[in-house]
This record gives structure tokens, sequence and C-alpha cells, in this order.
């Protein structure tokens, strides 16, 4: 049999590092689909799951020079960087293992028989249960907070659902070594190991999501990638859901009272924010409006400044740079597009930051600009310069869905002063998941309100990766009428015996 193997790559150098596996067969694929899904019982126990994902968070804590090491030998994001994420990955962990205990994520509800309503209401009592195995697909960008210990394998496994992972093959070793302690931590807890799998292989990512005990899936990649996989999904014999994170824009509306009050503030951060891990977040502003006049000039003054004197970078890998410097070369050949900090190669293994400008009209004008309106992954924006709140109104209207959208609006238009901050708001609202007024995108609080999501080509559903609803998207909902309370779940019966909060109707 043929085996193909499956190395670790210094994206600094372009150079193999190490063999870590090989890519999984069929026979493997289904090996470990079948073993997690065996696993489900064992993982019903809410205690037993919260200790699991504490145990894990442990584990990567005391393993974290050592992850992080890893991690930055694979992806180049440095110890700073990935010191940070194993925190917020950790801090995960520890969140959904606290809301396994508290337990609200079940949506528990009573409606009690009300023979005098017409119709005449039965007993009726509701909660969610887990759906099964689900397959992950990790991100390049994020080796840990969206990879094997990340955020999809996180939640599901509070939810009660065993994990497969497809692992990205930009960082192989980190996920295996993630993927070990993850292990460790189910032993540990009287858990079976295949609670958490992981398999390597473009293949076996097709396969994971075509196999018929597998629930659900997660991924968090390019629109292309993500596509691809929610089709297979909706194209099985039992479709499943798939819950994809695939691309966005990120647009920001810089409004003329915010230039005029704050130019080089604005300037300054938008290069701070297109340039945050070498212009590989999800969130990374990629299409900036700034009004005509000497204010806007402020404004790429500043970021002609900031990233001019910004260091090349090295991205995750070398394809990615090769992506990059002729994304970059497509666009700025473009009739009308300017480049005052040029983007693009800055040596053999690394990527310069700069910025392309064009105007409203001729954005919208055609000519092959609609390219303009598309995510380019790595340290670049495009600065959009309108003429007017129409000329901006028409440039957002021609964008999809996005995770964010950004307003800079003054200190009188935040405190409702008159100006287009209101009906920008409306605007956007409608374009992304999540709405930031003077801040930036960069950097997603996982916090129990958070949404990372959005309109189709940003998500695949409505559902959020981030923050404690992300559960849901594991669990579906089940109502029990006029069920004997002996035969009612625990978590339904009368006398509450896991003291779960509830919702109760009727007397």
């Amino acid at each position: 049999m043929t085996t193909t193997p499956v190395w670790s790559v210094d994206p600094r150098t372009g150079k193999q590092r190490e063999q870590v596996a090989v890519e999984a067969t069929s026979r493997e694929v289904d090996e470990a689909v079948r073993a997690a899904h065996a696993a489900r019982g064992p993982l019903a126990d809410a205690a037993v799951r919260a200790a699991f994902l504490r145990t894990a968070a442990a584990l990567l804590d005391e393993a974290a020079a050592h992850v992080i090491e890893a991690a930055d030998a694979e992806t180049a994001l440095g110890p700073g960087r990935l010191t940070g994420e194993l925190a917020r990955t950790t801090g995960q962990l520890r969140a959904f293992a606290d809301a396994v205990d508290e337990g609200s994520y079940l949506d528990v509800r009573i409606d009690r028989a009300d023979p005098s309503l017409s119709p005449p209401r039965p007993e009726l009592r509701r909660y969610k249960v887990p759906l099964g195995v689900v397959a992950v697909y990790a991100a390049s960008n994020f080796p840990l907070a969206f990879s094997v210990p990340g955020g999809d394998t996180a939640s599901a496994l509070a939810a009660g659902c065993p994990v497969v992972v497809k692992a990205h093959p930009d960082h192989p070793a980190t996920s295996e070594l993630c993927a070990s302690l993850l292990r460790r931590a189910a032993v540990a807890n009287g858990l079976p190991p295949e609670v958490v799998a992981v398999v390597h292989g473009f293949d076996a990512g097709l396969e994971l999501i075509r196999h018929p005990l597998v629930s659900a899936a997660g991924f968090t990649g390019s629109i292309r990638g993500g596509r691809a996989l929610f089709d297979a999904a909706a194209a099985r014999p039992v479709p499943i859901p798939f819950h994809g994170e695939l691309g966005s824009l990120n647009p920001v509306v810089v409004t003329p009272a915010a230039a005029a009050e704050r130019a080089e503030e604005i300037g300054a951060g938008l290069a701070g924010s297109v340039t945050l891990g070498v212009g590989q977040f999800c969130v990374k502003p990629g299409l900036v409006l700034v009004p005509d006049g000497a204010d806007g000039d402020r404004i790429t003054g500043e970021l002609t400044k900031a990233l001019g004197e910004t260091e090349p970078g090295v991205l995750l890998d070398h394809r990615m740079r090769e992506n990059f410097v002729s994304g970059v070369r497509e666009r700025a050949a473009l009739p009308g597009v300017e480049a005052p900090v040029t983007p693009g190669s800055g040596g053999e293994h690394t990527v310069g930051a700069g910025y392309l400008t064009v105007r409203a009209e001729d954005l919208l004008g055609g000519d092959g600009h609609d390219v303009l309106l598309e995510e380019c992954f790595g340290p670049v924006t495009v600065v959009v310069r309108y003429a007017g709140q129409a000329e901006a109104g028409a440039v957002l209207g021609r964008l999809g869905g996005n995770l964010s959208a950004t307003l800079q609006v003054s200190a009188a238009e935040a405190e409702g002063a008159p100006g287009p901050a209101a009906e920008l708001i409306g605007q956007v609202t409608q374009l992304a998941g999540r709405i930031v007024v003077n801040g930036w995108p960069t950097g997603v609080a996982v916090a129990p309100a958070q949404h990372h999501g959005g309109p189709y080509p940003a998500a695949t559903s409505h559902s959020t990766s981030v923050g404690g609803t992300a559960i849901e998207r594991w669990l579906r909902p089940v109502a029990y009428q006029s069920v004997p309370d002996a035969l009612l779940p625990a978590e339904l019966r009368e006398a509450n015996p896991l003291g779960l909060p509830r919702r109760v109707t009727g007397g």
C-alpha cells in the first residue's frame, strides 16, 4: 500500500523539518470515526466532560513551552503571538467547562399541561441533545485556537460530541502534539482517548465529511475549500449541518467628521490592524472607505508612513506567499488603482506590507474592479476614496457577507449628532455578524455575547464559532410530550436532580 508522508515545513526557509505522519487512508478515517462514535456513551456524563476540558487546559498550560516552540517552528507566528493564542485556547476550554457545569446551554423548558386552553396543552418538556461525531477542519492561521484544541473542538466536546479533526497541513506536528495532550486529558478522566482523533490529508478530509457516522462539521478556511466541503455535506444521502467560516473583507467606513477629528489616529490604527499577524487574521480590514479631501489625505499619509516602516514578514506557507504576491499584482494592474506603499514580495521567503487606493467611481465602474471586493490574505488593504454618502453606500451595496464591519465616527456622531453614522449602522448590520465602532476588528474576544460569523460567504450558517453560544451548533432539541416522570431523562425530571436552570410555564 502506498503511503503519502506528512511533513512539517519551516515557512521561514521553505525546508522540510520532519515527517510527522502519513496521510490517512479511507480505512483509517473509517476506524477513527467509528471509534469516536463508540465513545459517545462515556462522554455523556456532564461532570466528566467538564473535568476533561479543565484537565486538557491544564495539560496545555503545563506543556506551553513545547507547544509554542512547535507552533512557531511551523507557522513563524512568533512566541509572543502564540503565547497569547495558547492562553485564549485554554481559556476557551475552561469557559466551556463552566458552561457545562452551569447547564443553561441545554435550554430546558417545561410547559405544564393545561386542559383549559383551546386547544388543550399537554405536558411538554424540552431540552437539547448532542448530535454525534463532529468533524473539525483546522485553520491555517490559528494553529491552536482554531485547530485541534480550538473552539470547534472545545464546544463540540462540551456538547457531548466526540471529535475527529482533519489537521491543517501547515502545522501537523503541532496538531499531533495537541491531540496527544487532549487524549491524555480524556484518559485521566476515565474517557476513551478516541473522543479526540486526528487525520491528515486532503482525501481524508473528503472521506471524513462523507462518513455516515459524522453528524456535523466545523470549518475555518477559504471560500473555495469551504464551499466544496459544504456542498459535499449537503449532497450526502443524509445531509448534515456544516458550520463554515469561509472568508471576509471586513469593510471599514470613515465618516468625514471622524477624518476631520482624528485622521492620524485612524491611519495609525488601520496600519496596525492590517499588519497584525502579517495580515493573516480572518477579520483583517481589507476594504476601507475614506472620504475625499484634505482630511482623508491625512489618513492615507499616516497609513503610508506606518506601512512604509513595517518590516517584511513571513506568511504561513510559501503557497500563501505566492497567492498574496500574485493577488496584489493583479489588483495593482487595474485601471485607476495606485499603490502608495507597494505590497508584495519582501524577499525570497517574506512579504512586504502595503495598500492600494482607488476612487469609488472607478471601483463602481467595472473594468474588472470586482476583484478588489474579494479577500486578499496577507498584509494589504484597499483604500476607496469616496465623494459623498451616496458613493459610500453604493460601495457597501456591492459587498457580500462579512464577519465584521467597522465604523470610524466622530465623538459628536457617537453621541447622536446629525450625520451618516446612524444610517451606516443600519446598512452594515445587513452585511456583517459583528459591528465595531471606533475600534478595529482584529482581536475577537471570547465572551458569551460574541458572534463570529455573518452572512454568506463569511459563514455557511447563522451560528458563531467563538463565544459561549458556539456550543449550540452541536445540539438538537427534543420535546417529550406526556412522558411519565420515571421515563424522562434526568435533565427533565420534576425534581430537577441535576439542578439545571429551566423555564417553566403554567402552574
